[in-house]
């Protein structure tokens, strides 16, 4: 929780965010995800001043489990001093206990996203779905709660002016939005109108902007001029045999099977699960992960 220290911004977990994506598709399957193609409604998470702070937070936490998909699971929540913004303690249930930061006694408004990301927590635990090391699984864990359906409400709790700033969770805002554009693509939602940050949602234009490009990517046919010429000059370097060193920046890779054809690697714009297609043309695959027909020109 940033609470009036500087805010990291840009993209510095992206492939942890999207290794993420990838592992929430395989764990879940492309139906389960698509249970979630509603988002938590602002108004059932809404808390105002006047709500009593522990009914309002079991309210907020019991809206959150059922969004969840938990039914058998009970969240006690209380508040005390700490330096993150909450804790749970996971353990085998039905009951899980989660501690507040005591600072949402008079932040209430952002009480959902704090509950959001503890209570992502349980949901992956139960599935037995984690990464290695805290950082990576603290990601994982924002980026399912986005992905899912919860994490607006974490990207609407970022704000920043020249003299103040608060965010929660791990990813950058802009990674948030990003996640969050990606959601908005697979299931047709336009969550602008949720966010009452004005920071919250340029930090999602940027990230819609930045997940935009993944599907503009070559061998996609629409790849730009720049990116297809590109990718022709490296067709040509593969077709011919010769090693081409490897690039940070590009987002595919040719591999000649012994005794088979040409064939070029790149991620889903989706679900960022590897695909290999035949260098032929035009092609049209479809993602044995997500589901997403793509089209190519390779």
């Amino acid at each position: 929780m940033a609470n009036g220290g500087p805010v990291e911004h840009g993209y510095p977990h992206l492939e942890t965010v999207r290794a993420a994506v990838t592992a929430l598709y395989r764990r879940l399957s492309y139906d389960t995800v698509h249970r979630f193609d509603a988002s938590v409604a602002p108004a059932d998470v809404a808390f105002c001043d006047s709500d009593d702070l522990y009914l309002g937070a079991q309210r907020v936490a019991r809206e959150l489990v059922r969004h969840y998909r938990l039914p058998d699971a009970r969240m006690i929540v209380g508040f005390r001093e700490m330096r993150h913004a909450a804790n749970v303690e996971l353990a085998a249930g039905p009951e899980y206990f989660i501690e507040l930061n005591e600072r949402f006694r008079t932040h209430r408004r952002d009480i959902g996203a704090a509950l959001a990301h503890e209570i992502m927590h349980v949901f992956l635990h139960r599935l037995g779905l984690s990464f290695p090391g805290t950082r990576e699984n603290e990601i994982l864990t924002d980026t399912a709660t986005t992905y899912l359906g919860a994490g607006w409400l974490l990207l609407d709790a970022y704000r920043e002016d020249a003299v103040s700033s608060q965010k929660l969770g791990y990813l950058t805002p802009e990674e948030f939005g990003y996640v969050l554009a990606k959601r908005a693509s697979v299931f047709g939602e336009d969550p602008s109108t949720w966010f009452t940050s004005v920071q919250a949602y340029e930090a999602f234009v940027r990230g819609r902007e930045r997940a935009r490009l993944d599907e503009r990517q070559p061998p996609l046919t629409a790849a730009g001029w720049v990116g297809r010429r590109r990718y022709a000059r490296d067709r040509r370097h593969a077709q011919d045999h010769r090693p081409l060193a490897a690039a940070g920046d590009v987002p595919y890779v040719f591999v000649l099977d012994a005794g088979g054809p040409l064939r070029v690697a790149f991620s889903c714009p989706t679900c960022h699960q590897r695909i290999r297609v035949p260098v032929r043309g035009r092609v049209r695959a479809r993602c044995g992960l997500c589901g997403t027909v793509l089209e190519c020109d390779t």
